[in-house]
């Protein structure tokens, strides 16, 4: 059986923990797309971790953790991050990384910093991981997959020096930046190879088999709906698609095998970067809340920056839910509300004197007033507790009423940062 964790919202949900929590039972956990760019922050008996790259199935060691094809793969991040984890006590992970996957390069990473630059006030908040430009090249066709860099040696020179025949040109006349020497990028490219020549798998017979096999397969998601390219807040999203659709091309699986998709759903709103974000709010109400929030405050897994903050958005998450195909809902840091003595939700969008459900373009998003009703609170600590009767009737009343609003069943209910503080429904 497949599954995909996706996020709903603007990434940040909380899809590390679910998915780590679901590997104990998965044979296969994949990243299908994405890079480094953002991170799923997992607590367990190790201790904390923020993984980027790594497949959030790296602390089960019955687990295969496949890169798939899709992914971003910076290589020096994903290996300084399965040291780090070794280094910290975990079993060296089952990794597998597939052939097809392309390489996020250094000049990647230079450009997203230099175009931000460029761009000053006019930035969309990139984390300068080199996303963009990577994508870019991918669907320009001089991207690098994995297999070209086990290739002739030849062959992988003829096509570094054709590649910077353009990014030099860029270099000199667009970004005044140094320029990028042929030699040098194909030794880094060499020292690439010989790190991910063990792992290197025929991704697409290997997923097929286990398919074949009846194996159970994690597909894990990075960021969440509101940042896809297509459905989200364009163009302050990220470049690879979020939703869960794309796992099976970025897998390598057909769509048909994906029977559940778990969308991850925060109790509250938090975003990283620039955009609109209806819900947001500010001063001490933001900063009380991203104290308590999260697994030791809201704060970015990739770039430590304070998130921004905001009430549960029913208008975001139900459209996020829809764009993703939900067949569930798991909800998570809940326990966070238990200091407010009322909680407001935004149940609706004002957009040029109308009030709608339906989540808007971007440009009627960027006009939206939030249209909030408050619930009350209930004022207590619900860490600990273990079955859904035991929630306090208001926060039971509260999980009810968004599961009315988004109109998508919450069958998870997470009520605190460790692997064992699930309710299940």
């Amino acid at each position: 059986m497949v599954r995909a964790i996706v996020g709903a919202n603007w990434g940040d949900e909380g899809k590390g923990k679910i998915t780590d929590m679901l590997a104990a039972e998965a044979d296969i956990v994949i990243r299908f797309q994405g890079g480094a760019n953002a991170g799923h922050t997992i607590i367990n008996d190790y201790g904390k971790f923020a993984l980027h790259l790594l497949p959030s199935g790296s602390f089960n060691p019955h687990v295969v953790n496949m890169i798939g094809n899709g992914v971003a793969l910076d290589i020096p991040e994903l290996f300084k991050e399965l040291d780090e984890i070794v280094r910290r006590g975990v079993p060296k992970p089952n990794l597998v990384i597939s052939e097809r996957a392309q390489v996020l390069m250094p000049y990647h990473i230079l450009f997203d910093t230099y175009e931000e630059e460029r761009l000053s006030d006019r930035k969309f908040g990139s984390t300068k991981s080199g996303i963009a430009p990577f994508y870019s090249d991918k669907y320009a066709k001089i991207g690098f997959q994995v297999w070209e860099l086990l290739q002739d040696d030849g062959a992988l020179m003829e096509k570094i020096k054709n590649v910077l025949e353009v990014k030099n040109l860029i270099l000199e006349h667009v970004y005044h930046r140094p320029l990028i020497d042929a030699q040098e990028l194909f030794q880094t490219l060499k020292g690439y190879a010989d790190m991910v020549r063990p792992y290197v798998i025929n991704s697409v017979e290997f997923m097929h088999k286990a398919i074949r096999e009846g194996k159970n397969i994690l597909l894990e998601g990075q960021l969440g709906s509101l940042k896809d390219p297509d459905f989200g807040i364009y163009p302050f999203t990220t470049s690879s698609h979020t939703v869960a659709g794309f796992g099976a091309v970025g897998a390598g699986i057909p769509p048909y095998e994906i029977k559940d998709i778990i969308t991850v759903v925060k109790a509250y709103s938090s975003a990283v970067g620039a955009g609109a974000f209806v819900s947001e709010i500010f001063g001490d109400e933001a900063d009380e809340l991203r104290r308590r929030g999260g697994d030791g405050g809201e704060y970015g897994a990739t770039t430590g920056r304070p998130r921004r903050m905001g009430w549960f958005d029913c208008v975001a998450t139900r459209y996020g839910c829809m764009v993703q195909g939900t067949t569930q809902v798991a909800f998570t840091v809940l326990d966070v509300l238990g200091y407010l003595d009322e909680v407001p939700v935004c149940v609706g969008y004002e957009v040029d004197g109308a009030v709608t459900n339906e989540f808007p373009t971007t440009d009627k998003l960027n006009r939206a007033k939030p249209v909030l009703k408050t619930l009350p609170g209930w004022k207590s600590d619900i860490r600990g507790i273990k079955t859904y009767e035991g929630l306090p009737e208001n926060c039971r009343n509260y999980i009810e009423f968004v599961e009315e609003q988004i109109g998508y069943p919450i069958k998870v209910v997470s009520n605190g940062p460790g692997r064992e503080d699930i309710i299940f429904r």
